[in-house]
């Protein structure tokens, strides 16, 4: 009986002496507070708002060709050629699109280019907090959804802050 107590006993301290040591950020925090981050973010709003414009004047050109097209597809001889310059309207305004917007796009480029950097220094700074401190994990407050509550003593975003040069 000794002996079951003592591995129990033993085995607890064990989990113990094993625990991790959590601490937390936020990310939305942080990037409100890093001027950078935000002229960044307006720069690329302009951007897509600029592409946004170009995609729908392609579009509108396809559509007054479709219009006229429906207006005239009764006394048109030429139909096949009006058809696939509809076509070819629509296809720039799709490839427009995808150009500025798509996964492999100049937005995804533009955004990597600007904001990268900071979320890189960002990342480089928790990860020196963490290490310094012994923190086994980071956990980024906006984005853990099923976290209901954390302890305010555990957020280090004030001290990311000070790291990276910025005071609160």
């Amino acid at each position: 009986m000794k002996k079951i107590i003592f591995l129990a006993a033993l085995l607890v301290c064990s989990i113990a002496t094993q625990a991790q040591r959590f601490a937390l950020v936020d990310m939305e925090y942080i990037l409100k507070q890093i001027p950078a981050y935000e002229q960044a973010n307006q720069q690329m709003e302009n951007l897509s708002k600029q592409w946004q414009s170009e995609i729908e004047t392609k579009a509108q050109e396809a559509k007054t060709l479709y219009d006229e097209y429906q207006k005239n597809a009764s006394t048109l001889s030429a139909k096949t050629e009006r058809e696939n310059a509809i076509i070819a309207k629509e296809k720039e305004a799709a490839d427009l699109r995808k150009k500025y917007f798509g996964p492999e796009g100049e937005g995804m480029k533009k955004r990597q280019e600007l904001i990268g950097p900071i979320q890189d220094a960002i990342y480089n700074a928790i990860k020196d907090i963490a290490t310094q401190k012994n923190y086994d994990a980071v956990i980024d407050r906006a984005s853990a959804q099923s976290m209901i509550f954390a302890s305010p003593r555990i957020d280090i975003s004030n001290e990311v802050l000070s790291k990276l040069g910025y005071s609160n």
